[in-house]
């Protein structure tokens, strides 16, 4: 079976013979700006029902951007301040929603908010990823799998919806910010225009 999911109007193709899977890249914002990236590719794949693995790829000069020393997978906050990866997750239109943060560290954060920007809090009932990290002088690649069962709002048989996005920290400070879509104005990737992706349950 094909699924079909839409965002700004794109069609985006999903296997789900065994497993909701989608790759797709990301969008700079129109107030942004970045020389030396061409192009942050990100994957997403529920091959189980709970389990949804994110993969981000980014291609261009990357000494000219601001990268965290590698350390020890764990738990840390603001990590989106500098490079980091997002993805965000929800099962309906309205109310709570999960963001996940990965930065190239292999630091990581998963919080629960129960509405737009509200009732932040850190959702305690996630289980560590362990991030891999691949990289050369063109091309950086960050993988992560998180087990969300234990999280509420977030049932195994219904479909997911999501939004990817990144923020890429240059070596002179300056900062971007890319999405799969952005809503007008500034950069929000808590805006429900972000969530363009559709993952049934596997």
């Amino acid at each position: 079976m094909m699924h079909v999911s839409l965002c700004n109007g794109v069609q985006y193709r999903q296997e789900t013979h065994y497993s909701a899977q989608m790759r797709q890249a990301l969008r700079i914002h129109p107030d942004s700006q970045c020389s030396a990236v061409t192009q942050i590719e990100a994957e997403v794949v529920r091959q189980q029902p709970h389990v949804l693995s994110l993969r981000f790829v980014v291609s261009g000069k990357l000494a000219e951007l601001r990268w965290p020393l590698v350390t020890t997978p764990a738990h840390a906050d603001e990590l989106w301040r500098h490079t980091c990866f997002e993805a965000f997750v929800r099962a309906s239109p309205t109310g709570s929603y999960y963001e996940l943060n990965l930065a190239p560290s292999k630091q990581w954060a998963v919080y629960r908010f129960t509405g737009y920007r509200s009732g932040k809090r850190v959702a305690s009932a996630t289980s560590a990823p362990d991030p891999e990290v691949r990289s050369d002088k063109n091309r950086f690649e960050l993988l992560a799998s998180f087990e969300l069962g234990g999280l509420p709002d977030l049932p195994a048989d219904a479909s997911w919806y999501l939004g990817l996005s990144a923020v890429i920290e240059e070596t002179s400070g300056r900062m971007s910010y890319w999405a799969l879509a952005h809503p007008p104005g500034r950069a929000d990737f808590h805006h429900s225009d972000c969530y363009c992706l559709e993952l049934p349950a596997a």
